[in-house]
């Protein structure tokens, strides 16, 4: 596990599956931003079966507040196969937890167990452009903007630009005093 001030990042267990699949297919709560795709239950249960949604390029923690509430979830995976890089992407449950820090925080547990524990360089954020709190969330991490990258995201049936943040592993990190 991974702690925070306000924030525990965890594995996810057998017993939240329920929980993480109703999140999963609640398309509504996603937010405009999100990705609308949705995977079978069956897949999705047998993923956990065999790899505990952890493995090594790939891994899914949940975002748990400290009277225990599942505010979400955020993850990392490889965005292309010849890229020495990971990307994080994360969503909260419930529209009543925004606002209040734990996506920032959870992206800073984050990189700071990757870049401790993997050899990627570089972590990277795609972020749809009207989407102004993930924008905030990479400048307060201190992820840069790269650019725009056209067309790249099909969401909400059309393809949409995103732009790209990234964080280097030599890049200082704002809330590490001295990096």
């Amino acid at each position: 596990m991974l702690h925070g001030d306000g924030v525990t990042l965890r594995p996810v267990l057998t017993a939240d599956l329920d929980r993480l699949y109703r999140a999963h297919i609640d398309i509504a709560n996603r937010g405009a931003h999100f990705p609308l795709g949705v995977r079978s239950e069956s897949d999705f249960r047998r993923e956990h079966a065999e790899t505990g949604l952890w493995q090594r390029e790939a891994g899914t923690l949940l975002m748990v507040n400290g009277a225990g509430e599942l505010l979400g979830h955020i993850e990392f995976f490889r965005p292309v196969s010849y890229w020495d890089a990971f990307e994080l992407s994360y969503q909260l449950y419930d529209g009543s937890f925004a606002g209040r820090g734990h996506v920032t925080e959870a992206v800073r547990l984050l990189v700071d167990y990757l870049f401790a524990t993997k050899k990627q360089h570089r972590i990277q954020l795609v972020i749809v452009p009207e989407n102004a709190a993930s924008r905030r969330i990479a400048d307060k991490c201190g992820f840069t903007l790269e650019g725009t990258v056209r067309g790249a995201f099909f969401n909400d049936g059309r393809s949409q630009d995103v732009v790209l943040y990234s964080l280097l592993r030599t890049d200082a990190r704002p809330w590490r005093a001295g990096t």
